[in-house]
């Protein structure tokens, strides 16, 4: 996989070319499709301010993180808090023509994760687009066209409790709710032949297999601190331990939303079934190494360096 990124990031900074963030030339990160000197960059723009983990405190983060970033079509009802505790909300991996939200007809609310805007917290622009729907009397669908500034997050609005997720095969979810409608179908056919098959792992949390054709993946969204789980990874690593079944590779890993995702590379034919028990010896052989304090040995160490240099970061 690709070198690990050099661009650094903290927990919330404004971004700015001495950090190495982005430059005046470079395109915004609003995503806007301008230059950051002709956007927020141009006098007098608010610089964004980014936040490395928005997801951080919420249950299910690091299934938000494979939702967002890895899975393509999945659905999760969300509770909400205070004086929309009953309203019925959806969260959708991705809304038809990458909507950000949409009131349906029933007066129910959909909140797709995948989106074109990145005004530098995920968490806050969803709350931004949800809170505008829940406001929205007639079904249409709401958008972030602009910064949406200070106000709630994900985590000010929602119950305290784990997603209930469903993965799907296809996109037949955005019809299921309306007898006709043939203004879809020609997205829905376009989204449905982009889908590569996708599974969700019982035994352990937030790892998703997928069949992109050539070959299988696992995908594994891991919550540790990312010194923490490469020292974890590499005594796993030296010691062997990390080959699920025969022929698998462990390749490297995704950075995304603060929080690592390591990948495997399986046989066309393994399917998801057969990764539930060697995923959950991984998870014991990975905590007794996350225990583990002491000091990598010389195998330990190059083990190590080696998984550092197979990162790449999803923006």
């Amino acid at each position: 996989m690709g070198k690990k990124s050099r661009t650094k990031t903290r927990d919330q900074q404004p971004a700015s070319t001495a950090e190495g963030a982005v430059g005046p030339r470079q395109p915004c990160p609003c995503g806007s499709g301008k230059r950051y000197k002709a956007c927020h960059g141009a006098p007098g723009g608010a610089a964004p301010v980014f936040v490395s983990r928005p997801f951080e405190g919420l249950p299910s983060e690091c299934d938000l993180v494979a939702l967002r970033e890895l899975v393509p079509s999945a659905t999760a009802p969300l509770r909400l808090t205070g004086d929309h505790a009953d309203r019925t909300v959806q969260l959708c991996t991705l809304l038809p023509m990458a909507a950000p939200a949409m009131v349906r007809e029933s007066g129910d609310v959909w909140l797709a994760l995948q989106v074109v805007h990145n005004y530098g917290d995920p968490s806050r622009d969803l709350a931004a687009v949800l809170t505008a729907a829940l406001e929205q009397d007639e079904p249409d669908v709401v958008g972030l066209p602009r910064d949406p500034g200070a106000g709630p997050r994900l985590q000010d609005l929602l119950v305290d409790e784990p997603l209930d997720i469903t993965v799907h095969e296809g996109f037949d979810f955005w019809v299921a709710d309306v007898p006709d409608a043939p203004d879809l179908m020609g997205a829905l056919e376009e989204a449905n032949a982009a889908v590569n098959p996708t599974l969700r792992l019982t035994s352990v949390s937030a790892a998703y297999w997928t069949n992109v054709g050539s070959k299988e993946h696992l995908r594994w969204v891991m919550p540790e601190p990312e010194g923490e789980l490469l020292d974890a990874l590499a005594r796993v690593h030296a010691a062997g331990d990390d080959v699920l079944v025969p022929d698998s590779r462990f390749v490297g890993m995704f950075r995304a939303h603060g929080l690592l995702t390591p990948v495997w590379d399986l046989p066309v034919g393994t399917g998801a079934e057969a990764l539930e028990e060697p995923a959950a010896a991984f998870e014991r052989a990975l905590a007794d190494a996350l225990a583990d304090t002491s000091d990598l040995t010389g195998d330990q160490r190059s083990a190590r360096n080696g998984l550092a240099n197979r990162q790449v970061t999803i923006r």
